[in-house]
């Protein structure tokens, strides 16, 4: 890395704040937050609960102007993040400069979570180009594996560190959208049937609860999984105009539901933009992330698989 100075203001910045302690967070993040208000920019902190209660403690009254959003909830699933979080708050107020906070990963994340997770921060990069917003995500270095820290150095242009600003050398997005553009483990007892056409729809989704029940995925969540398959293979159909293939099976503490066809997704954001008002339409994976607990994409010259995970316990959840 070399030292650089941060663009001015008006332009979109994506700063990574790597903190080995409280207060190292506090001491970058409440300076960051103030200022905003001060300078009557929106403020929204979207981080893990307990880094979520530190910050409203040390804002004091100030806490009660900031939007503040528990990541671990509304960001369980990366796939999530950007229309839901972000582009919902900075499009809520598009004619002034926005800061958010936001700390998409952290050391409970799962090994199926953090390519999704790794991918989000790379993507924040194209959903926000041209706009004009802060948004610094806050890494870990006490608790964050030396994976994440070097894909931070990846996936963000500028690393603030302390009263430094450093500008990274190895900044490349494009490098881990591609990278972690991994399918799920294969595993020997999924389950599949072949679809052919939308007259296969509803067999579909009662073939998808059936193993579902047998795998134990509780009565509550039956209902999403029905509208998960239905999406899924409805979004296949419409868009390859072939057959595809669903498949169900247990990954750890999830419910698997994938569906693979023969088409190529070429569009990285697809499923993480909020419909305009007026869009009729092409709202299935953007309904598959927000009911899904994670949502991994697979996708090469020859086909593309759609992972939608729901988790089998509310702890796991």
């Amino acid at each position: 890395m070399t030292v650089a100075e941060l663009p001015p203001s008006e332009r979109f910045v994506h700063p990574a704040l790597f903190y080995g302690t409280d207060e190292q967070y506090l001491d970058a993040l409440v300076p960051f937050v103030t200022e905003g208000l001060e300078r009557t920019q929106p403020v929204a902190v979207a981080v893990p609960g307990a880094r979520l209660r530190l910050l409203r403690e040390a804002l004091g009254d100030a806490a009660h102007e900031v939007t503040m959003i528990d990541m671990e909830v509304a960001g369980r699933n990366p796939g999530r993040i950007i229309p839901t979080v972000l582009r919902r708050f900075a499009d809520g107020h598009d004619t002034v400069h926005v800061r958010i906070v936001g700390e998409p990963i952290w050391a409970g994340r799962t090994d199926a979570e953090y390519p999704a997770c790794a991918q989000h921060e790379a993507l924040i990069n194209l959903a926000f180009a041209g706009r004009d917003v802060t948004i610094v995500c806050p890494y870990d270095t006490s608790t964050l594996d030396e994976r994440a820290l070097a894909d931070a150095l990846v996936t963000h242009p500028v690393v603030w560190e302390g009263a430094r600003r450093l500008k990274s050398d190895r900044y490349d997005p494009d490098d881990v959208i591609g990278r972690y553009n991994q399918p799920l483990p294969a595993v020997s007892d999924a389950v599949e049937m072949t679809i052919e056409g939308t007259a296969d729809l509803r067999a579909a989704r009662g073939f998808a609860v059936a193993h579902a029940h047998r795998l134990g995925l509780p009565d509550e969540r039956m209902a999403d999984l029905q509208l998960i398959t239905g999406e899924l293979v409805t979004n296949s159909l419409r868009h390859t105009g072939g057959n595809c293939r669903l498949r169900v099976w247990r990954h750890h503490d999830h419910l698997v539901c994938a569906v693979e066809d023969g088409g190529h997704l070429d569009d990285p954001l697809a499923g993480r933009r909020p419909p305009a008002q007026e869009q009729f339409g092409g709202r299935g994976l953007l309904l598959i992330n927000q009911l899904a607990d994670l949502v991994r994409t697979h996708t090469t010259r020859h086909g593309t698989t759609v992972h939608a995970l729901l988790a089998l316990s509310s702890q796991a959840r």
